[in-house]
């Protein structure tokens, strides 16, 4: 049971999370409650193990979650998949579940903050952000930061922006 505002604090440039379940907690998943400030980009990603759930809670998101056509340029809002999906502008309610593999990104292009709730499974994906946080608050150089993803099966496809 938890209070609002209770959880150990990660902060990844402007990106504010509260660990609310972490592997000490639990054996399956991990959950986080986020504040993402406006312009955050998180850039698209996928893991090679792990599923993960965004959930927004208040404001706006973009989203997505699903293998584009073509993975070429670093604007990741303009891929489309063979279906024809697009990236979802989600607002509070809107969720997406990501497969492992699977290509996935959200940022903020509003002007206020926005808060959702993140779920990984397995248990544990806090300390990637502990160590990635490490990093990018110490500006640390991309080498460094390639290096951990690499270690964590993670595989960058586009910028981050914090």
């Amino acid at each position: 049971m938890m209070e609002p505002g209770s959880g150990d604090r990660i902060t990844i440039g402007g990106l504010q999370i509260e660990v609310k379940v972490s592997a000490k907690d639990a054996k399956l998943n991990s959950a986080f409650e986020v504040v993402v400030p406006p312009g955050f980009d998180v850039g698209a990603h996928r893991h090679d193990h792990g599923e993960e759930i965004f959930y927004v809670l208040e404001g706006e998101l973009d989203l997505l979650a699903f293998e584009p056509v073509d993975i070429s340029g670093d604007n990741w809002r303009e891929w489309r998949s063979r279906d024809g999906r697009s990236v979802l502008r989600a607002g509070p309610g809107s969720m997406i579940f990501v497969p492992p593999g699977c290509p996935h990104a959200f940022a903020n292009p509003t002007d206020t903050e926005a808060r959702m709730l993140f779920l990984s499974f397995p248990a544990g994906h806090e300390d990637y952000l502990r160590e990635l946080a490490g990093l990018v608050n110490g500006r640390a150089g991309t080498e460094a930061v390639v290096e951990l993803r690499n270690r964590h099966g993670i595989e960058q496809l586009t910028t981050i922006a914090a």
